[in-house]
């Protein structure tokens, strides 16, 4: 697995096509006239960034060849399904920069698939079961091993009618028939097996209500929803491409608008799990804050702890569509947000571990304005003002009372230059009882502001800062890796993934900031120098900040992981 992508091929270099874009050229070639693509989640919870490489992918195309994007809720499970996961899906698509043609719903198409279906009992190819779900499952046999033909697989035409129209209107209890495709029980590809096109749930759902008590299956509604949109290019991850044939087996049977199914590689992201149901667990149980906790891979989440909707398709474009199944990089996602924050994101200077400095020959009472640079990467950014005291806060990290060669940070007797500011000489140690650092008196060179000194002397060391009298405290919130096994899809025996939680993957501190950031509004994303890129939380109130991490401004956890 490659850590980061400063060796990917320059932007500059054409780009060459994937092969989804190398169908749509030859489908355009042979006389398509419009492309229509569809991102068709099931709302049964939040999206992920797996969901957001699809968003990417399915919009992406449509856009590029001229053609249109649906977004389409495939609803038909109203027992998992609810109105808040519509709600955050439509949300994330728009975050994500993208805006649908139009917005439907398999529940829309329930009147026409209950229609087709009825045309495929008529054509003797679907009939009632009255088998139990364990039955069936039992006579489907295995990839050797033919399944069994139902007894109830040869009802008349005319029995599988009346006995469906009595599942529509209530007449069976949930589990005791089902509607059936007649296919073949030996066939090599087991969803052929005569599967399931109708189950009966008594459960009210979100946009029906009661009309319905009969539910289409995945597999049975969503080629025939393609259809009716006449989608083009129905694009799915990998594990469909065995499902491709009874997508086809309908279309065919039922001569309607022949919608073509074609699979990518789903996205696999190391340290992470890509399973609603698993996310689901997750939160249920209490393991994270909610599905927008920073640690989750939800876009909700990646939202919340800082990410820009222009770092995510930047990394789903570097991962590109390939046909096979892989795993990518966490640094490659980290990389992408740097990358784009580098240039977007104000810097300021804030302390997470301080020690206090005393400047001894600095005037007690004297206060005094530094001049900032608000972002070194954009000319436009300007500059900002910070007071500057006569006792200040340095990081903990920056001072070393015993040093080791070509150490350029503080230490006794040496000198570092504060960031925009003086060079001062560390004279004094003081320590608590327990023998811990707790305050450095040191002098400072008053002709050394502006990054001269009095002598001309060079020093390499340049550290950050903060005013103690002005400083504003706030929460921070320091995530990593929520998972600490690489590949969270191949568990040791026996284990399951919540035996991998990263006990380190949240740590609280109090961090001592510039006055500025005391004004920053929710959801804003500053640089803190020196110490990675955090955003505004929305836990912050007016009394108190709350501030993500969003990424360390290197990859930490990859010198970690080597040691």
């Amino acid at each position: 697995m490659n850590h980061l992508c400063e060796n990917a091929a320059s932007a500059n270099e054409e780009k060459s096509l994937n092969f989804l874009e190398e169908i749509i050229e030859e489908s355009i070639a042979k006389g398509e006239k419009h492309i229509q693509t569809r991102f068709p989640p099931e709302p049964n919870g939040y999206l992920h960034i797996g969901h957001a490489k699809s968003i990417c992918l399915n919009f992406g195309l449509a856009k590029k060849y001229g053609g249109k994007c649906n977004l389409r809720f495939d609803d038909t499970n109203p027992v998992k399904e609810d109105v808040e996961y519509v709600d955050s899906i439509q949300e994330d698509v728009h975050w994500l920069g993208f805006d649908w043609a139009g917005i439907h719903y398999a529940s829309d198409y329930f009147d026409q698939l209950y229609e087709w279906a009825l045309v495929l009992i008529r054509k003797g190819l679907a009939y009632v079961d009255d088998q139990s779900q364990e039955e069936i499952r039992l006579n489907r046999g295995t990839v050797t091993v033919p399944g069994k033909e139902s007894p109830y697989r040869n009802r008349s035409v005319e029995e599988n009618l009346d006995l469906f129209q009595r599942m529509k209107n209530g007449e069976f209890a949930d589990g005791e028939k089902v509607l059936r495709a007649k296919i073949d029980m030996a066939h090599p590809n087991m969803l052929l097996r005569d599967p399931i096109l109708y189950r009966i749930v008594h459960a009210e759902h979100h946009r029906t209500g009661n009309k319905w008590c009969i539910y289409p299956m995945y597999d049975y509604a969503h080629g025939q929803s393609d259809s009716i949109e006449h989608v083009t290019h129905s694009i799915c991850t990998l594990e469909f491409d065995v499902h491709r044939p009874l997508y086809d087996w309908f279309i065919e049977k039922l001569e309607i608008y022949p919608s073509h199914q074609y699979e990518f590689a789903r996205l696999n992201l190391t340290y992470t799990l890509m399973s609603k149901r698993k996310l689901l667990q997750l939160v249920q149980q209490k393991s994270v804050m909610g599905w927008d906790d920073p640690r989750m891979p939800t876009i909700c989440a990646l939202r919340r702890r800082g990410y820009t909707p222009e770092s995510v398709r930047m990394f789903a474009d570097k991962v590109g569509v390939a046909k096979r199944d892989n795993v990518i990089d966490y640094g490659l996602l980290e990389f992408c947000v740097r990358e784009d924050l580098n240039k977007r994101a104000q810097r300021r200077m804030a302390v997470l571990d301080p020690i206090r400095v005393v400047i001894t020959n600095y005037p007690e009472g004297k206060k005094e304005m530094i001049s900032c640079v608000n972002n070194p990467e954009d000319e436009l950014a300007g500059r900002r003002e910070v007071p500057f005291g006569r006792e200040i806060f340095i990081e903990r990290d920056d001072f070393m009372e015993e040093p080791p060669k070509k150490y350029f940070r503080l230490s006794p007797g040496k000198e570092v230059r504060l960031r925009y500011a003086y060079l001062i000489r560390c004279d004094e140690v003081i320590k608590d009882e327990s023998g811990r650092v707790v305050e450095l008196h040191c002098t400072y060179d008053p002709l050394s502001g502006g990054g001269s000194s009095s002598d001309g002397r060079k020093v390499k060391g340049v550290i950050h800062w903060v005013s103690a009298e002005d400083a504003v405290e706030a929460e921070v919130r320091l995530f990593d890796r929520l998972f600490v096994k690489e590949d969270m899809n191949n568990l040791e025996e026996g284990k399951t993934f919540e035996d991998y939680l990263n006990p380190d993957s949240l740590r609280v501190v109090t961090g001592y900031l510039e006055p500025a950031l005391g004004n920053a509004k929710v959801g804003e994303v500053f640089q803190f120098e020196r110490l990675g890129y955090f955003c505004v939380d929305r836990d912050s109130t007016p009394e108190k900040q709350v501030f993500n991490r969003t990424v360390t401004l290197k990859d930490s956890w990859a010198k970690m992981a080597t040691k």
